[in-house]
């Protein structure tokens, strides 16, 4: 017998469990953002600190990415054995860990650990990552209303955040181990309380219980829409994490800026992702998924572009702003189009994770590498490349034919 609390007879219950998951999976994501950006955007005081030089730094970002990718292989399995909760507290359980052997590198001036902890941080941001995006399709599908693009705007919220703690802790001179340490603390606090308000293992696994439509994970491999949607949201990740990793320090050398500057380059491009993100529903909603993509693919190349060509760093911060719009969106609708289905959102939102974040595995050495030997401004022009794959296979995230209006996103 099912567990899952909305399934009570008591709708007055039901729809206050279901209120509360709402809440706790926009924490979930908003605390996601916040320890991924406390560290990201300093990471010129990890370069600084351990003597990298481009090339080395990329290397060294290529734990964090290939930690996050090793675990999303995991997550499909865990998730549906589990559920979302247990997923999500395991992932925060190893960015704890990770973020707490990162300030022991630090503090020490040792590199090991800082590589180790780098791939303990992602591959429980990876878990994290697919755990909430699953409970945030199940409380989309209950509700019956858009709600992914809100719950990526509160990830971007939290990395606003972050990126405020980093500029404010790099402009009071706060050393990162430091900083890092309070972040350590803080997490587990939050995400005890915020998981047993999740709709609860039960909830993974009600739909197929409905539709009596069990299947393999390993299915979802070999659907071409399924694989389409991924090499999309594998474009505009990689359009978002190439940002992510590099914007900082694209105008601590490219433009000769501080390491403030850069942090508050890092805030511009995220504040201008939550913007894109806490709007962009209603113009999914008007103009559908297809077009909305276009767009903000078209503005990420003139973000893009300005950064990179814009000569000076008020142009520069302009930008990052329209690089930020532009990669707002790819993500959270491409985990909405690998929920259109119900019966297989689980394990369709697994595979489009899994292959969205190869860019985050590609990307920090690609562009640290290129980097090395043109500078990273010149580096960051194989961004373009993400954005034309994206542009190619924006078709694929229509949604599917339905009783419900074509252009509607959930």
């Amino acid at each position: 017998m099912s567990t899952d609390p909305t399934t009570t007879t008591e709708p007055g219950r039901a729809d206050a469990a279901l209120r509360r998951a709402r809440i706790a999976v926009v924490v979930a994501f908003l605390g996601n953002g916040l320890a991924f950006a406390t560290l990201i955007a300093r990471t010129p005081a990890i370069r600084d600190t351990l003597d990298l030089s481009s090339g080395q730094l990329g290397l060294l970002l290529l734990c964090l990415s290939g930690g996050a990718v090793s675990g999303l292989p995991l997550s499909g399995p865990l998730v549906s054995r589990s559920g979302p909760a247990r997923g999500v507290l395991l992932g925060m359980f190893a960015v704890t860990l990770g973020m707490a052997l990162v300030a022991t590198g630090l503090f020490t001036v040792t590199i090991a650990p800082v590589a180790i902890g780098l791939a303990f941080c992602g591959l429980g941001s990876g878990v994290w990552d697919v755990s909430m995006n699953v409970e945030g399709a199940d409380v989309e599908r209950r509700l019956d209303r858009s709600l992914m693009p809100r719950l990526h705007a509160a990830f971007s919220i939290g990395t606003v955040a972050g990126a405020a703690v980093g500029a404010a802790a790099a402009a009071a001179g706060l050393p990162l181990h430091f900083q890092l340490l309070l972040v350590v603390v803080a997490l587990p606090i939050a995400a005890f309380p915020t998981t047993r308000a999740f709709l609860g293992r039960a909830g993974t696994a009600a739909t197929d219980e409905e539709t009596g439509e069990r299947r393999s994970a390993l299915a979802a491999w070999r659907e071409p829409r399924t694989l389409l949607i991924g090499l999309l949201v594998l474009g505009f990740a990689f359009t978002e994490g190439s940002a992510n990793d590099w914007i900082a320090i694209a105008f601590v050398d490219g433009y000769g800026a501080g390491e403030t500057v850069g942090a508050v380059a890092f805030g511009f491009f995220v504040t201008a992702m939550t913007i894109g993100r806490m709007f962009g529903g209603s113009m999914l909603e008007r103009y559908g998924r297809v077009a909305v993509l276009r767009v903000t693919a078209l503005l990420a190349v003139a973000g893009l572009l300005l950064v990179l060509l814009g000569g000076s760093t008020p142009v520069g911060l302009v930008g990052a702003l329209l690089w930020g719009v532009g990669a707002s969106l790819g993500f959270p609708v491409g985990m909405s189009a690998a929920a259109d289905d119900p019966a297989f959102a689980a394990s369709r939102v697994s595979v489009v994770s899994s292959v969205g974040y190869t860019a985050f595995l590609a990307g920090p050495p690609l562009i640290g590498l290129l980097a090395e030997h043109t500078g990273i401004l010149r580096a960051l022009f194989v961004v373009l490349g993400a954005l034309v794959l994206g542009l190619l296979v924006v078709g694929a995230a229509r949604p599917l034919p339905g009783p419900e209006p074509a252009e509607r996103t959930h």
